[in-house]
């Protein structure tokens, strides 16, 4: 069976750290959803653009995909996820995680930007975006994980920054 590894989890949590090692050492090719998300100055996509990009990621026989998208996008995503890794931190961690993210982006330091966007986020969108995230999807991320769960998916909780860095999953 085609593995298609889920790592979802609120902003800065590490998720497109861990997916590209997973990624690596599974040998599957690795997506990033904020990279159909966003267009560079921090536009969003639009509806079509995102759910026929979100629609023909998710139908690939194999994958390890990060990220959020729009909230109506995950029940299709979890339900062709084969293992579900879930990032839930503690608020504050992510805004500290993010923030240091953000320390490096702005000096040209981040490896990895966002969506391959050159600049970063405003600071202030991006604390907004993680308590709304917070609030709103993170609930539903968590919902359907344990649905998942329930279903017989195999599903792993990650809660604190120890934690992520020693996950080893089935690396």
């Amino acid at each position: 069976m085609a593995s298609r590894i889920l790592i979802i989890g609120n902003a800065g949590g590490g998720k497109s750290v861990l997916a590209r090692k997973i990624a690596a050492a599974r040998g599957l090719p690795y997506f990033e959803i904020d990279a159909i998300t966003w267009k560079p100055g921090w536009v969003a996509a639009s509806s079509e653009e995102y759910n026929a990009a979100h629609a023909a990621l998710i139908a690939q026989d194999a994958w390890v995909l990060e990220g959020l998208g729009w909230d109506e996008s995950l029940p299709a995503r979890f339900a062709r996820a084969t293992e579900i890794i879930l990032i839930d931190m503690p608020i504050w961690m992510h805004f500290w995680l993010a923030a240091e993210r953000q320390f490096k982006w702005m000096q040209g330091r981040l490896e990895h930007p966002v969506a391959g966007i050159a600049e970063p986020p405003t600071t202030e969108g991006m604390f907004q975006t993680l308590w709304e995230t917070d609030r709103d999807s993170m609930p539903i991320i968590r919902r359907l994980t344990d649905e998942a769960e329930k279903a017989g998916k195999p599903v792993a909780r990650i809660r604190s920054v120890d934690a992520l860095n020693t996950y080893s999953g089935q690396f």
